[in-house]
């Protein structure tokens, strides 16, 4: 083989090696789990301006309630909360009163404060659940310095903001790049859930749906209305009826 070759054939392997659709697929396992809040703090959460401000809160209460509604573990963590950007929202301190909070002083990459290390080592989990404020900042170094250490990431982009949609994009591509699972609320529900028959499972998935997810919520509502009160109007039972007049399922 010529030298050139396998120079070319070292950068290809080099290349797939970082690329994100290199990395196997895993799905999330409630048992090897662990929440992370990252500075998703009451200053911070002015510069969120990919999201509709409401909307956005509403992601971030989701996000921190996937702790109670799962058991996982669930570590927060503050950046210079004495200052503009903020201690965490009161409604999210008072679900986990007992939680390790590392309110670090000026690390600006989490990971580079001991005692928020120690925290994430000492529950023992290899998988990361993330969202923070910024995407590009807290999230993103974060997530690189966790793959770097060999945990497996999932960062809910839903939970994470910033100051523009391309900064967002951006840092979206980085983390992607660099091996992070880039995940929906949705998409983390469903796979630590699994099945519907399970628990937490129906049961417990859809009150919380109802309550951070409302075009999943009214579904429920809806089908539930139907089968309590509905009433078929003209021509609707052809559209769920084959050409024999049988209901098809």
């Amino acid at each position: 083989m010529k030298f050139g070759s396998s120079i070319a054939l070292l950068a290809f392997g080099l290349y797939n090696a970082v690329r994100g659709d290199a990395v196997p697929w895993e799905r999330l396992d409630k048992n090897d789990a662990l929440l992370l809040i990252l500075d998703l703090q009451v200053g911070l959460f002015q510069v969120a301006r990919d999201w509709d401000p409401t909307l956005y809160y509403n992601n971030i209460m989701a996000h921190a309630e996937l702790g109670k509604l799962f058991n996982l573990p669930v570590v927060l963590t503050t950046s210079a909360d004495t200052g503009p950007n903020g201690p965490l929202p009161k409604e999210l301190l008072e679900l986990y009163p007992t939680a390790p909070l590392i309110r670090r002083q000026g690390e600006v990459n989490a990971w580079d404060n001991a005692e928020f290390r120690a925290a994430i080592k000492a529950t023992g989990k290899k998988q990361i659940i993330v969202a923070g404020i910024t995407t590009d900042v807290c999230t993103a170094f974060l997530a690189l310095a966790l793959r770097s250490e060999g945990y497996s990431v999932f960062a809910n982009v839903e939970g994470s903001g910033t100051y523009t949609e391309l900064v967002r994009d951006t840092a979206n591509s980085r983390m992607q790049q660099a091996g992070v699972q880039l995940v929906s609320l949705f998409s983390i529900v469903c796979d630590l859930m699994r099945d519907w028959r399970a628990t937490p499972g129906a049961k417990e998935i859809l009150p919380y749906f109802d309550k951070y997810m409302p075009v999943y919520g009214q579904l429920a509502r809806h089908h539930a209305a139907a089968v309590e009160n509905g009433t078929l109007i003209p021509s609707e039972v052809e559209l769920i009826t084959g050409n024999n007049g049988t209901i098809v399922v």
